[in-house]
């Protein structure tokens, strides 16, 4: 067994994970010579003080030539040091290029997604966007006619799958986490490492100074993504994978919950109803993505979205890429030649061990 599995749990229980990885909306860390986005609430590239829409700790990051300040003399902070701005250079900034040729070669690579025969759907009705709020069924029928389960026998669908009964789905009250529960991310996390497609994630992130570990890698997607913080009251009662995977119930309505194979299972037992769908994707290969209505054991989901018959692996690494490149934006990628959205948010009122943010939300979006 790799050395760098068996040192996770311990690093994870340590809180070892150093640095600050992530770029925050407002911030230029991380994101110095980043391309001019409309969308961003302040900026970092080289014209961005002539502009006078600079973030306020331009200087402190990128300094005036692109480069993060360091001693006279002293050796460049190591990426993911603590405090360092290591990887803030401008050849350490991830462009929005970069993010959607590293998509396109994600999806080639993502050997485990469903193929043309494995899945059958029936999407019904198109609600208008009038129609996707009055809670209505408008398809008489769910929406798989089938599913290769086949594809359920596959390392990483196993142990995705067996994740998903871990969770209380209301918000408000305290997770318990068994030491069981605790290997099953550990073994749902190491499945996906073995995976092509997330060596190259790494090899990527590893290239700008993200990351110089696999194992820095595993230990941080474990705490962003199962890190638990409180949604509610002060309960520890939410994670990122619980929200995002297998879904929550918050204030009588669904919240997060987009995933397909969740959707799958639930539908199957009779949990979920499928309403509609308000957009379909120009895919014609999965994965495809779907945006949808549908009530979970009777709460209801206004507007969802999720792929369609892409693996685990998948969505974990372009969701995780854009959380590290693009947080709090909009991240554009390329699937399959056409363009693609996923926005993320940081969960801001607590932070991990090692101080970072957790993972709120992420989900593809739909026009």
């Amino acid at each position: 067994m790799e050395p760098w599995i068996l040192l996770l749990g311990a690093g994870i229980a340590l809180g070892c994970v150093s640095g600050h990885l992530y770029t925050a909306p407002d911030s230029c860390e991380g994101r110095c010579g980043e391309p001019f986005s409309e969308g961003d609430e302040c900026h970092c590239h080289r014209e961005c003080h002539s502009q006078h829409n600079c973030c306020q700790d331009h200087e402190r990051h990128c300094g005036s030539g692109e480069s993060p300040p360091r001693p006279p003399g002293g050796p460049r902070a190591s990426a993911g040091s603590p405090g360092s701005a290591g990887f803030s250079r401008s050849r350490d900034s991830i462009t929005d290029q970069e993010l959607q040729e590293l998509s396109e070669q994600l999806h080639e690579l993502d050997h485990n997604k469903a193929g043309p025969g494995d899945i059958a759907l029936n999407p019904q009705h198109l609600a208008s966007p009038d129609e996707t709020g009055d809670k209505r069924d408008r398809s008489p029928q769910p929406l798989y006619k089938y599913v290769n389960e086949e594809l359920f026998s596959k390392p990483t669908y196993a142990s995705f799958i067996k994740l998903l009964d871990n969770y209380q789905r209301a918000t408000g009250r305290e997770e318990e986490v068994t030491a069981e529960e605790l290997l099953e991310q550990d073994r749902f996390l190491q499945e996906v490492m073995r995976t092509e497609l997330m060596e190259k994630l790494f090899g990527f992130l590893q290239g700008k100074n993200r990351f110089s570990s696999q194992q820095e890698f595993l230990q941080d997607l474990k705490e962003i993504w199962f890190g638990l913080y409180s949604r509610g009251d002060g309960e520890r009662d939410s994670s990122g994978f619980e929200h995002v995977f297998s879904g929550e119930v918050k204030k009588g309505k669904v919240s997060g919950f987009h995933n397909w194979i969740r959707f799958y299972l639930l539908e199957k037992q009779g949990l979920v109803n499928y309403y509609s769908h308000s957009f379909n994707g120009p895919w014609d290969a999965f994965p495809d993505v779907l945006g949808l209505q549908f009530s979970w054991d009777g709460f209801y989901k206004e507007v969802g979205s999720a792929f369609i018959g892409s693996s685990p692996e998948f969505e974990l690494a372009l969701y995780s890429l854009c959380f590290l490149a693009r947080p709090g934006r909009a991240c554009h990628l390329s699937l399959g030649g056409h363009p693609l959205s996923i926005q993320t948010y940081p969960w801001t009122k607590s932070t991990t061990s090692g101080g970072r943010r957790f993972i709120a939300t992420a989900y593809v979006t739909s026009p």
